[in-house]
C-alpha cells in the first residue's frame, strides 16, 4: 500500500480531534481507517519531540478493534494533555491550537487564529523563525529550542518539533509544531550549574537564616575553612562561629544590617588567622526575616604585601632624609657666604641645587606621609584653634611664594569666626599644598586669595587663584598619586604628584570633606571643610581612605 501525504486535513484531525471533532475516538477513526502510511510521520515527530509514550503505540494498534480504538482515545487525551501544538499556513498565520495551548499562553483562540506566528517570539528569535521556515519549504523537519512568548509577558523555553504539511496534489501548505515546555527544567540546570560553581569559588559563601541564625549553605573553602562538615555546619550559629573565632565582627554585622533596612555591608576582618574583604547581602525569601548571603574575599597576601611595601618605602624614605638633610643644610650655609663670597655663576648653580633639595625633601616627606596614613601612624594632636589666627600666620610664612611667583596672597572673611577643634599643624600642611599649587599656576600679578565661611555644622576653607583652570577630561586624576595633568607642566613648575592625595587623607581623618571647582581658562578653587564640633580623628580602615585617594 502506498503512502500518502501527510496533509493539513490529517493533522488537525490527529492532533486536534478534541477541538475540531469533539473525540479523538473520531479522530483515529478517520485516520486508521486504511491511512496507517499517513501516521508513521506523526508518530516520528512525537518521537522527536520526546512524547513516543503518548503516541508510540498509535504503530501496533488495530483499526478494527474497538478494544484498541478505546485505548488509543485514553493515550491521545494523555498526549492533548501534554502537548503544545498548533497548526501555521504559508504565511506564516496560526490557523489552530489545541487546550494545553491555551491553557500554557493565557491566550484565548480568538486572539491567536488569524494572527502572525511571530506574535508569540521576541525580536531576537526572527532569525531562526527563517531559519525554520526554509527547513519546512524544503520538506523536512525542525527540531530544537524555541521560546513562547505568553500573553502575560512571560517568556517560556519549549522543545519543539515542526513538521511540514501537504496538500491534496502534494504542495507545501503549512507546519505543524509539537512542543513541551522545559522552562522548569532549564532553571534546574540553571540552579544547578550556579550551584556547583558557587560550591567551587575560592572564595568562602556562607548563607545564613536571618531569623534563626543559623548556616544553611557552605561552600567547599568554607567548610575546609571552619572544619565543619555538611552534615555538622547546619546546626551552627553565627554564635557558635564568633565563640570560635573570637571575633563578634559577622555577628554583629548582620544584626546591624537585619536592623537598619539596607540590602548589603562590606568591611575587613580577620577571621581565622587571615585577613577577609567581607561582602553581606541580606537576601529576601518567602518568609519575613530572609537570608544573609555572606561572602569572604581573602586578601591576606595583598594586605601583606602593602606591608612590605610600606615599610620599604619608609626604610628607604629615611635613609635618603638623613643625608639629604646634610646636604641641604651645607648648601643653606654656602649661600648665606658662611664660607665667604661666591662667584655669580657658582651662587646660580648652588641655588638651583637647593632648591632641588627642597623638592625632594618635600617628596619624601609626602611619601612618609602617606606611608603613616596606610598604617594608620599618622599623628594627629587636636587642639582649640583660633581659625582666623592660623590663616594670617600660614599667609606670612608663604610669603616667599609671593617673591618666587609674582603674585599676592590675600586672606578674606575671618570676622567673628568661631574656635574649632583640630589640628592645628595638619591644617597648615593642607593649606600650604593648597597655596604652592595656587601660585605656581597664576600669572605674576595675580592674586591667590584665602578665604574662611562657616555655617552651623562646619567651616569651610578655600584657596582660590585664576590660573589656567584644569580640564573637565583631568579633573577625576586630581587626588591620585602622583597625577600628571596634562596642563600643569611639571617639569617646569615642579611638585610631587603626592600632595593633594596626602591633603586628602589629612582631612578625611579630620572628619572634614575637600574637593575643587574649576573651569578651564578661569582658574580653580581647592576647598576643605572642618567639622565644627569637637573633630573624633577616624582611626578606622586608614588604608581605606587612602586607596580612594589613589
Amino acid at each position: 500500500m502506498s503512502s500518502k501525504p501527510f496533509t493539513k486535513r490529517t493533522a488537525a484531525t490527529f492532533f486536534l480531534g478534541t477541538a475540531i471533532s469533539g473525540s479523538w475516538y473520531t479522530a483515529t477513526s478517520a485516520i486508521f481507517a486504511g491511512q496507517m502510511g499517513e501516521v508513521i510521520p506523526v508518530v516520528g515527530a512525537i518521537i522527536l519531540a520526546g512524547l513516543t509514550p503518548f503516541a508510540a503505540p498509535a504503530l501496533q494498534a488495530n483499526p478494527q478493534s474497538p478494544a484498541d480504538n478505546s485505548d488509543m482515545e485514553q493515550r491521545l487525551k494523555a498526549f492533548d494533555s501534554h502537548a503544545i501544538v498548533n497548526i501555521v499556513d504559508t504565511g506564516g498565520m496560526l490557523e489552530q491550537v489545541n487546550d494545553r495551548f491555551i491553557e500554557l499562553t493565557g491566550y484565548t483562540r480568538d486572539q491567536l487564529i488569524g494572527q502572525p506566528v511571530s506574535m508569540l517570539y521576541q525580536e531576537e528569535f526572527r532569525e531562526l523563525a527563517e531559519e525554520i521556515r526554509a527547513t519546512l519549504m524544503a520538506g523536512k523537519t525542525w527540531q530544537g529550542e524555541t521560546p513562547l512568548r505568553c500573553a502575560d509577558g512571560r517568556v517560556i523555553q519549549t522543545q519543539c518539533t515542526v513538521m511540514p504539511l501537504f496538500d491534496k496534489k502534494g504542495a507545501w501548505a503549512g507546519s505543524i509544531s509539537a512542543r513541551t515546555d522545559v522552562t522548569h527544567a532549564n532553571e534546574l540546570l540553571a540552579e544547578r550549574d550556579t550551584a556547583e560553581t558557587l560550591y567551587e569559588l575560592r572564595d568562602d559563601i556562607w548563607i545564613v537564616d536571618a531569623e534563626t541564625e543559623r548556616f544553611s549553605y557552605m561552600n567547599r573553602v568554607a567548610m575546609s575553612r571552619t572544619g565543619w562538615s555538611k552534615d555538622s555546619y547546619r546546626t551552627q550559629t553565627l554564635e557558635t562561629l564568633t565563640e570560635e573565632s573570637d571575633n563578634p565582627a559577622l555577628l554583629d554585622a548582620c544584626r546591624a544590617l537585619k536592623k537598619s533596612g539596607k540590602a548589603m555591608t562590606q568591611f575587613d576582618t580577620q577571621l581565622f588567622g587571615n585577613h577577609f574583604q567581607v561582602t553581606i547581602k541580606l537576601l529576601p525569601t518567602g518568609g519575613a526575616a530572609g537570608r544573609f548571603l555572606i561572602m569572604l574575599h581573602d586578601i591576606s597576601d595583598i594586605i601583606n604585601e602593602e606591608r612590605m611595601k610600606s615599610e620599604f618605602i619608609s626604610m628607604v624614605s629615611h635613609e635618603l632624609r638623613s643625608p639629604l638633610t646634610s646636604i641641604k643644610g651645607s648648601m643653606g650655609l654656602l649661600l648665606s657666604r658662611a664660607a665667604g663670597e661666591l662667584p655669580s655663576k657658582a651662587r646660580a648653580l648652588l641655588e638651583i641645587s637647593h632648591r632641588n633639595a627642597d623638592r625632594l625633601v618635600l617628596i619624601i616627606n609626602d611619601i612618609l606621609d602617606l606611608e603613616k596614613i596606610a598604617n594608620g601612624r599618622l599623628e594627629f594632636n587636636l587642639e582649640e584653634v583660633d581659625i582666623a589666627e592660623l590663616l594670617h600666620e600660614t599667609s606670612a610664612a608663604n610669603a616667599s611664594l609671593e617673591q618666587r611667583h609674582g603674585v599676592r596672597i590675600q586672606v578674606e572673611g575671618t570676622e567673628d569666626l568661631n574656635k574649632v577643634t583640630t589640628d592645628p599643624n595638619r591644617v597648615i600642611q593642607v593649606l600650604t599644598n593648597f597655596l604652592s599649587n595656587a601660585a605656581k599656576f597664576s600669572k605674576p600679578g595675580e592674586r591667590v586669595t584665602i578665604r574662611a565661611e562657616e555655617n552651623d555644622d562646619e567651616l569651610r576653607i578655600s584657596v582660590a587663584d585664576r590660573g589656567p583652570g584644569i580640564p573637565a577630561s583631568e579633573q577625576h586624576k586630581v587626588f591620585q598619586r602622583f597625577a600628571d595633568l596634562s596642563n600643569s607642566n611639571r617639569a617646569d613648575k615642579g611638585g610631587t604628584g603626592l600632595g593633594l592625595s596626602v591633603c586628602k587623607a589629612i582631612v578625611e581623618n579630620l572628619g572634614g570633606k575637600i574637593g575643587f571647582d574649576s573651569r578651564e581658562g578661569f582658574g580653580t578653587t581647592f576647598y576643605f571643610t572642618l567639622p565644627k564640633k569637637n573633630s573624633q580623628v577616624a582611626a578606622e580602615e586608614p588604608a581605606a581612605l587612602l586607596r580612594e585617594a589613589s
